[in-house]
Order: C-alpha cells, then sequence, then structure tokens
C-alpha cells in the first residue's frame, strides 16, 4: 500500500510532548503512533522552530504528563506536521486545535522481495551505455547521488568498495550515522551516507509488549540483506568473480557504479511504519540526493494519507527523481502499487539468464524447471516420488507446510510441494524434516510459467504449472513413481526473454484509473546482487551459510535498476526535470521480447499488456537520447490533483503549499501531460479528447509524423499529424480523439501513439477500458 525535515505548529510540540509524558499516567497498550498534519505556517513568532512549537503544542495537552515528550519525528521537507505517540483521549483533544489539519495513524508498509547491465546493453567497464562513454559524463556520474530507503547496508561489501572514486561531491550534506556494529568510519566515497530511523517501529512493537529486540540498537547496518542488494543493484562497483555458490558468475556491478550511494534505513523486523519512511525521505531530500529508490508499499488510499506519495511529491518539487516498485500482488488485477504519476512505478520482467534444473519421470519423460541447489545431489538412480492430496493437522500436504508431512509416506522419496501459502525454501525444509531426500516445486495458476530459483535446503526442481499439472498427473497414475533430478548451473542467451514475471503487481490503477500503471518493467527475476552477512541467503533459521552475494527476486529488484538507469539519465542531462527522465524511460522502452514477439506474461503464458508492463521493458541507450519528452512541473500535478475532488485542505498536504487554490484543474485526471493514456469509456461518455505536449531535446529542425495503433472498435485520430521543431527545448502540442463504437462487448483493448523520424520512436501505451 510513502530523510524529511518537518516543522510543526506549537500546539504539535505539546501534543507530542503530552503524548510523551503519558507514558506515566497513561498504559502503554493505549498508544500508537499518529502523524500529524499542521498548518505549517501559523507558527507563534515566540517560536524559533516549528519542533519547538510542536513539542509546545503536544505539552499543553492535559493528559500529557510534565517529563514525557511523545514527539517522535518535526517533518519540514517531506511533510509540513510531525509524528507523535498520542492515546485515543490525546487525538480527539489534538485534532481540535486550529492548526491541525489532520491526524493519521501509522501505517505499516511492506518490502516488495550480474548478468543484467549486459542484458540492459551496459557492457563497458564504467557501466554506461556503447558510445555514450566520455570523460566529461563520467565526472557527471561521480556528481550523482542515489538514495535508497529499505533494511539499511552491509558496509563491507565489496560492492561498496571506493577505489578510484573521486572525492565526495560538495552537494552532499548528509552525514554517517554510528550505530550498533556499525563506525561511522565505514562509510566511504561510494557509500558517502548510511541512517536509520526506528521510532515508529520501535513504539510499534512496544504496544504490542514486544520489547522491540530487534531494533533496541538502532543502527544503520543490514540485518536482512534487501537493503545491501537494492543498494548495490542501483549503483554497486565493480566486482570481479562474484557469483552464488558458483550460479550467474562473471562481474557484478550496479546500473550506475560511479554513481555515490546514501542508505536510509526505514525498514525493520515487522516492516516500514510511515512515520520512519517520511523521516528518511524527509533527510535523503535534505542530504542533496538525486535520486530516491524505495522497494517499498502496501498503501491503496487516497495520495493524501500515503506517505511514500506525499514524501515522493516533496522530493519532486526539489528535482528527485524518485522510483518505487510496483509490488508483488499480481498476476491479481489492479493490485498495482505506489501509483502517484510523480512516482516512476516499475514492474519485473526475467533476464535471459537462467538455472536450469531437471526432472526425470520414470516414464522417460525429461521437464525443465530451475534451481540454485549446490549440494550434493540424489544420484543417477531413480529415487520414489510422491504427491500427497491428503490433510494432516489441518494443513494439506501438498503445499508441504510445516507439520503436514506424513514422514512414513515421505521418508526416502522426492516430495511435489505446490507452490503457494508458505515460503518456496520453508517447503524444502519441510520435505527434509519429514525425510525426504528432494523436492518439486510445481506452480499453480497463480504462478502460471514464472521460474524462479532458490538455494533450497535439499535437491530441488521449480518448474511451471504445465508441467507441475503433468508431474501431479504421472505421481497420481503410475503405481510406482519415480524421478531423477539434476542441475545445469548457468545458462545465457535464454528465450523468449524478458517475460513479465507472474509476481509483478498489475493494473488497472484502482486509485487513478485514467493514469496508466505500471510505467515500466525492468529485471527483476533471479538477480544478482550484493548481501548482508548477518544472514544465510534464505534468511530462513535454519540457513547458515553466508555468501556476499544472492540472488533474488521481486519488484523490489527491478525498481533499483531504474533508479540507477535515472542517475545515468540525470548524469547525461543534469538539467531534466524528474517528469522529463521518467518519459525518456517510457517512451523509448521496448515491447518485444528476444525473438522479436510481442512481449508475454509468464502468468498466463500468453501476450503481455500494458496493465503488466506499462510502456515496456526499459532501453536504456535509447532513453539517454529520447527526441521527445512529455514534461510535467509540480504545478502540473498540483492542477491533477485539484481534479481528484480531494478538500483543498488535501491538496494542500500534498503539495505541501498552503496558497494552493485549486482555480485552475484539469476537466479530466487524464489531461495531465503523461507519457501514457489510460481511456475510460462509459454509456454516457463515448468520446475522450486529450491534448499532450512533447518537448524537443533532440536536434534542431527535427520533424516527426504520427502513427496510430488501436482496436477496431475505437476511432482514434491526432491532430496535428506532424510535428516540426526548429529549436532545441521547443515545445508543440497535439490533441488526440478516441471515439469507441456502440455496444462493444469487450471489457478492455490496447494501442499505441508513436511519433516517429529517421533517429526515435516516441511512443506511449493506450489503454482502454469499457464500464458496463
Amino acid at each position: 500500500m510513502s530523510s524529511i525535515s518537518i516543522t510543526m505548529s506549537p500546539f504539535f510540540v505539546l501534543i507530542i510532548l503530552s503524548l510523551l509524558s503519558l507514558s506515566s499516567s497513561t498504559s502503554l497498550d493505549s498508544k500508537s503512533t499518529y502523524i500529524v498534519h499542521i498548518k505549517h505556517q501559523n507558527k507563534p513568532d515566540i517560536y524559533s522552530t516549528h519542533h519547538e512549537w510542536y513539542t509546545a503544542t503536544l505539552s499543553s495537552l492535559s493528559t500529557i504528563g510534565s517529563n514525557s515528550n511523545p514527539l517522535l519525528y518535526t517533518y519540514t521537507s517531506s511533510y509540513n506536521g510531525f509524528a507523535a505517540s498520542l492515546t485515543p483521549q490525546q487525538v480527539d483533544e489534538l485534532i481540535k486545535y486550529d492548526s491541525v489539519i489532520g491526524i493519521y495513524q501509522d501505517t505499516l508498509y511492506q518490502l516488495h522481495t550480474t548478468r543484467t547491465p549486459e542484458f540492459l546493453g551496459l557492457q563497458t567497464h564504467s557501466g554506461l551505455p556503447i558510445g555514450l562513454v566520455n570523460e566529461t559524463l563520467n565526472k557527471r556520474l561521480h556528481n550523482i547521488i542515489i538514495g535508497v530507503l529499505d533494511t539499511g547496508v552491509w558496509p563491507e561489501s565489496k560492492s561498496f568498495d571506493d577505489t578510484g572514486m573521486p572525492d565526495i561531491p560538495k552537494r552532499w550534506r548528509g552525514e554517517c550515522e554510528s550505530g550498533k556494529d556499525f563506525a561511522s568510519s565505514l562509510c566511504n566515497k561510494k557509500l558517502i551516507g548510511a541512517r536509520s530511523f526506528s521510532k515508529g517501529s520501535y513504539m510499534a512493537m512496544r504496544k504490542k509488549n514486544d520489547k522491540g529486540s530487534a531494533i533496541v540498537s538502532n543502527s544503520p547496518r543490514d540485518t536482512e540483506g534487501h537493503g545491501t542488494h537494492t543498494a548495490s543493484t542501483a549503483a554497486g562497483s565493480h566486482v570481479a568473480n562474484a557469483s552464488f555458490y558458483g550460479y550467474a558468475s562473471g562481474i557484478a556491478r550496479g546500473m550506475a557504479p560511479q554513481a555515490r550511494v546514501a542508505t536510509y534505513k526505514v525498514c525493520w523486523e515487522k516492516g516500514c511504519f510511515s512515520s520512519d519512511i517520511l523521516a528518511g525521505m524527509e533527510s535523503a531530500i535534505e542530504d542533496g540526493v538525486h535520486v530516491l529508490s524505495l522497494s517499498i508499499g502496501g498503501l491503496s488510499g487516497p495520495y493524501f494519507q500515503d506517505a511514500i506519495a506525499i514524501g515522493a511529491f516533496a522530493a519532486m518539487k526539489r528535482g528527485i527523481f524518485v522510483s518505487c516498485s510496483a509490488g508483488n500482488s499480481g498476476p491479481e488485477p489492479k493490485s498495482v502499487a505506489n501509483v502517484a504519476p510523480w512516482i516512476t512505478t516499475v514492474g519485473a520482467g526475467t533476464l535471459d539468464r537462467d538455472f536450469p534444473a531437471y526432472a526425470v519421470l520414470g516414464n522417460k519423460d525429461r521437464y525443465t524447471g530451475v534451481s540454485l541447489y549446490s549440494g550434493k545431489g540424489i544420484g543417477s538412480e531413480p529415487v520414489g516420488l510422491v504427491y500427497n492430496k491428503g490433510v494432516k493437522s489441518n494443513q494439506s500436504s501438498s503445499i508441504c507446510t510445516p507439520g503436514s508431512l506424513d514422514s512414513k509416506l515421505v521418508r526416502g522419496k522426492v516430495v511435489v510441494c505446490d507452490r503457494g501459502v508458505n515460503a518456496r525454501v520453508e517447503k524444502g525444509v519441510v520435505v527434509k524434516k519429514a525425510g525426504g531426500v528432494g523436492m518439486i516445486l510445481a506452480n499453480t495458476a497463480q504462478n502460471g510459467e514464472e521460474s524462479v530459483a532458490d538455494r533450497h535446503v535439499l535437491p530441488a526442481v521449480a518448474v511451471g504449472e504445465i508441467t507441475g499439472d503433468k508431474i501431479r498427473e504421472y505421481v497420481g497414475s503410475d503405481p510406482n513413481p519415480t524421478v531423477v533430478l539434476s542441475f545445469g548451473g548457468t545458462v545465457l542467451n535464454v528465450k523468449p526473454a524478458p517475460v513479465v514475471a507472474a509476481f509483478s503487481s498489475r493494473g488497472p490503477n484502482n486509485l487513478t484509473p485514467q493514469i496508466l500503471k505500471p510505467d515500466v518493467i525492468g529485471p527483476g527475476v533471479n538477480i544478482l546482487a550484493g548481501w548482508t552477512g548477518a544472514v544465510g541467503p534464505s534468511t530462513l533459521p535454519t540457513d547458515t551459510g553466508k555468501s556476499p552475494f544472492n540472488i533474488v527476486s521481486g519488484t523490489s529488484m527491478s525498481c533499483p535498476h531504474i533508479s540507477g538507469l535515472a542517475a545515468l539519465i540525470k548524469a547525461a542531462h543534469p538539467k531534466w526535470s524528474p517528469s522529463a527522465i521518467k518519459s525518456a524511460l517510457m517512451t523509448t522502452s521496448y515491447t518485444v521480447d528476444n525473438t522479436n514477439t510481442t512481449l508475454r506474461d509468464s502468468s498466463v503464458g500468453a501476450i503481455s499488456t500494458p496493465w503488466a508492463h506499462g510502456a515496456g521493458h526499459v532501453d536504456p541507450q535509447k532513453a539517454l537520447s529520447p527526441g521527445l519528452v512529455y514534461d510535467a512541473s509540480p504545478n502540473d500535478y498540483i492542477t491533477f490533483l485539484c481534479s481528484l475532488n480531494y478538500s483543498l485542505e488535501h491538496i494542500q498536504t500534498i503539495a505541501q503549499n498552503p496558497n494552493v487554490n485549486c482555480y485552475r484543474k484539469f476537466s479530466d485526471p487524464g489531461q495531465l501531460n503523461y507519457p501514457s493514456f489510460s481511456i475510460l469509456f462509459g454509456s454516457k461518455n463515448m468520446v475522450v479528447r486529450y491534448r499532450r505536449t512533447l518537448t524537443n531535446v533532440g536536434d534542431a529542425n527535427s520533424v516527426y509524423n504520427v502513427a496510430v495503433d488501436g482496436p477496431s472498435v475505437v476511432s482514434i485520430s491526432v491532430k496535428p499529424s506532424k510535428l516540426v521543431f526548429r529549436k532545441v527545448h521547443e515545445k508543440k502540442r497535439y490533441t488526440v480523439t478516441f471515439v469507441s463504437k456502440k455496444g462493444v462487448a469487450i471489457n478492455d483493448a490496447f494501442g499505441s501513439i508513436n511519433w516517429i523520424n529517421s533517429q526515435h520512436q516516441v511512443r506511449s501505451p493506450i489503454a482502454f477500458t469499457w464500464s458496463k
């Protein structure tokens, strides 16, 4: 289902203080963390800072003790307000203050969890696309800072080696915090900053009678691996001879290996709380980052209640590009997260690299799956194969949940386990504990033909739904089913690729359907990157192995790919806005795979659509020279917000501007100058007309002609059909009209508008939806 300094009104401060003091007079269990939105401009002159004002405001609450201060965070850059630990009674009292606009309970977000550079065409030592390496661009990339909000960082990882890096950019205003097992000296010219924010998480754990042991020792150190993986994916240094237990061996590097990294630990054992996320975004903004990467999500409510959306708006206003993961709730429709139009929302696709493993059945049928198993195999002799549809302790043994398997039936055999409910690697642990010697992890309809490789605790092969059904049928029909498992290492140039991952969250956009989401897809399946030294690759307690790298899948992995690519574009075009960078990534994306066939969706094994892949799969080389861009300013996004029927105060909350008046608003949110189209037809709305503006970032005297593709049930007209740009940065408008035929029997369809000349294709996807 969004680090920033925050200024708050005096009575906000008093509220926070009174909440803290309440610990002496009120049960801790009755307290919760709240984010309080304040009329920032109302600060009385008697207070020198908003922090002082908020503290005084909280202390004025009748139920706040004299020795208590409930104020957790003061926000000024990412939000206008503060976070405090309050009782319901204190909230009721505080909401009556004139300076308080709204009070929102802290929200829990969740993480969305090196062949990649070659697959994307980033094949040079610098990480820059072939033909674009020059001294000036290299120097510019050294000045780009990527901020990563996640689980922290393992600074000893070779991915953060600073050999050859010049001095830290003067723009940088952040710091490297010390903490448990983390000295500030661990940062360097590559990893230039590391901070942690845990107050929201700590208060939530205390409320649940948890002692907060996981975060008592507040530290930027990554003990889970996720943050190290995402940070090194975005901008990891070159590491030779990298591999994961021999798999995916080669040189590991991030998308922008010359860029700087700053990490903000906002996610802890239980997840990521909005109060901590806002504090992390506040710091990142003030520290001077150019790009923000958040592989976090969870909220599907309005933008004014979404911490990520609000913080991202503040970042965008300051020219900071924000990339967020789309979520791992696919292939469920309308599951995409982080859909604010000022955020670049990233789905996941596969690479052309795989880790094949094989299952040969007793009937000689041979099936191919994937695996990262690196231990001793089961040999070349057939082993008994079992698939249990029975139930033990009210748990389905076909899913291999803990305690569900009968050791008498599985001992010495390979077990077929249906994917779902519990973690994939945990299923292997269950099989092993029951005496099984191997596992076939078989997809169901939910995951289709998606192949996700794991380092299992016993010989195991993961297969798609079609293969899984054939194996299940064989086990059920053969009186003595057997199997031989074997492993094929690493294979490159796999076809087709990319394929949209089944787990990648899908559109339509459930919050603002006139904005097509996700925006793009990037590599997010079986990604090799740096890892923590604190836990094993599977993160299971039984996994005692340690690896400096791990292979992980999720939109959490695709998001930092786009963050790193945005850094490359920012280095090449320092004056481009976040919207221009997003447009470049979207309009140059491709929608055909390496077999020159339309992208496919692994969940259904059929053709993918923009609901799954957005504008398409990113193409870094083309994105650096898109020809034209669809740009949008902060005021354009405010005009968009004014078209959503939000209250003026809610819009001012997001915009952090008390002077917003909504005198200008779009008649339709889809009027925003966005690089894609989402057209909604209804019985009384059969004609939709939008205007778009293109900015020439290519050569002077460029001429573009339009090419339109669409379903037969919709007529599409573009006027003018030719755009002539005499100057660089010149803007030209066009109007596109969509007319639906009557009696359309389908629910959705797709098309595109493509502005073309001899050098560029500026393509915008179109999604059509008919409401019945």
